[in-house]
């Protein structure tokens, strides 16, 4: 009864209030795993917690889902190392396809429901990048395909079931995140490399990044409680937007309603930010006397609100993710010797956007990110092409490149949150598929108008 009340009070249902306490409760359970002693008991409790903060989340069906992926990752390492990376990852997102489908989820979200699909996503993408990182281990030249970042995560032994286990469960990242690599958590369990007490500085104190990210999380969830009375999803299919409004008033509607989205995945990951950095996990080295806790990062707003240029919003947005769609899709698709493209770009954005769910909005607004992206930075190499004494010019095509960001993300991300076939065409069309429009035709200028590589220095 006082779970509803609470739920009534702030407007949620039942299931979401649940899910937003154990979210919450991932804080202090982060901060009581520095008080464990041994290895071995840090990676049970890892796993541990993770599962009983699922459990009470989501039910027991999501800990029995869960193990579906846990077990198809283990097993390829086990059996088969040479193709374990790549038979983890079919085998991963067929079952996260499946109960995709099965689930559609999508449309409890929109409703007020939750599932456990979101945590499934997560942990999708941690057991296939520890059994890809344990095929890669394999591998002994300098002309193996295999990038310089990537060489970094190769694990060269299979982790054991425990380690495997606290890795994929770690109570701070398995409900939403961030993603990390195996190497870095077994480093910070086992008190290595940046966590080495035998390193020169000591380890900084986590509570300062975790109040700011607190913080942060306020603020982003009392903007959002704010701004969401005044641009609902559900005016879309209102007679105001459909017949009365005209088209720049569209537009802007469908630019606040993007802006207004956005401050509930910020008020998510900053949770998610506040967990991972008390635990001290999110630690990433020293910027001269400050410590960097960039591995739990996962948003940066002002990059995000501001971006110059579409091609900066894979860095600053869903970072971990992106980071992971970076290492694990789109450096492996691009053939030695040649640059990536377009088709990488957009491969890589098809399998997030399936990751995301099978639905015609997410396809719709991945493929979308792809054309925009690619359109950016035509307007950027055309920038970059101008004399450097054309201060004029560079600074006009610097606003165009962000006033452009700003409006194809906005217009493409309505697909994103309607989801529907139906309703993303047609509020697309409400505004003459501007966002679409013009992403190509920058695509199509840029193959003709192709600037020089260098520009014209002053004499």
């Amino acid at each position: 009864m006082y779970l509803e009340s609470m739920a009534g009070v702030l407007g949620l249902s039942v299931p979401v209030m649940r899910f937003l306490l154990c979210f919450v409760a991932t804080i202090p359970v982060s901060w009581g795993w520095r008080l464990i002693p041994g290895t071995t008991g840090r990676h049970l409790y890892s796993a541990f917690t993770g599962a009983l903060l699922s459990y009470l989340s989501f039910g027991l069906s999501s800990n029995l889902h869960f193990m579906v992926p846990l077990t198809l990752g283990y097993s390829s390492m086990l059996l088969c190392r040479s193709h374990c990376g790549r038979i983890t990852f079919v085998s991963a997102f067929a079952y996260l396809i499946g109960c995709h489908v099965y689930y559609m989820s999508g449309d409890a979200w929109k409703e007020g429901g939750i599932d456990g699909t979101g945590a499934l996503m997560v942990l999708t993408l941690k057991v296939i990048s520890c059994a890809v990182n344990y095929q890669d281990g394999l591998s002994k030249g300098e002309d193996d395909g295999i990038s310089k970042e990537n060489r970094k995560n190769r694990l060269l032994k299979r982790p054991s079931v425990v380690e495997y286990l606290g890795y994929c469960l770690c109570c701070g990242t398995h409900l939403a995140g961030p993603v990390y690599e195996m190497k870095d958590y077994l480093d910070w369990t086992e008190n290595k490399g940046l966590w080495s007490q035998q390193n020169e500085r000591s380890l900084p104190s986590p509570y300062g990044g975790m109040l700011r990210a607190l913080a942060q999380a306020s603020l982003c969830m009392g903007v959002y409680l704010y701004l969401t009375q005044h641009f609902p999803l559900s005016r879309f299919s209102e007679p105001l937007y459909v017949q009365e409004w005209g088209f720049w008033k569209r537009l802007g509607y469908q630019y606040m309603t993007g802006f207004t989205a956005r401050w509930k995945y910020y008020f998510i990951w900053s949770i998610s930010e506040a967990s991972v950095i008390v635990s001290g996990l999110g630690f990433s080295g020293w910027s001269d006397t400050k410590p960097k806790w960039d591995r739990a990062k996962n948003v940066d707003i002002l990059g995000v609100e501001f971006a110059k240029s579409a091609a900066e919003l894979p860095l600053v947005w869903n970072i971990q993710v992106s980071t992971w769609l970076r290492h694990y899709v789109y450096e492996r698709l691009i053939q030695k010797g040649k640059k990536p493209g377009l088709a990488q770009l957009l491969a890589t954005q098809i399998v997030s956007a399936i990751w995301h769910g099978l639905y015609a909005g997410y396809i719709f607004f991945f493929v979308h990110s792809a054309l925009f992206i690619a359109g950016s930075k035509v307007i950027y190499r055309w920038q970059r092409a101008l004399p450097e004494n054309a201060l004029l010019g560079r600074r006009v095509l610097t606003l165009i490149n962000i006033i452009y960001t700003a409006m194809v993300l906005n217009y493409a991300c309505i697909g994103f949150l309607l989801l529907s076939l139906h309703e993303t065409l047609a509020s697309y069309g409400s505004v003459h598929y501007v966002g679409t429009l013009v992403p190509i035709a920058l695509i199509l200028l840029g193959s003709v108008l192709k600037p020089n590589s260098r520009p014209k220095k002053i004499q």
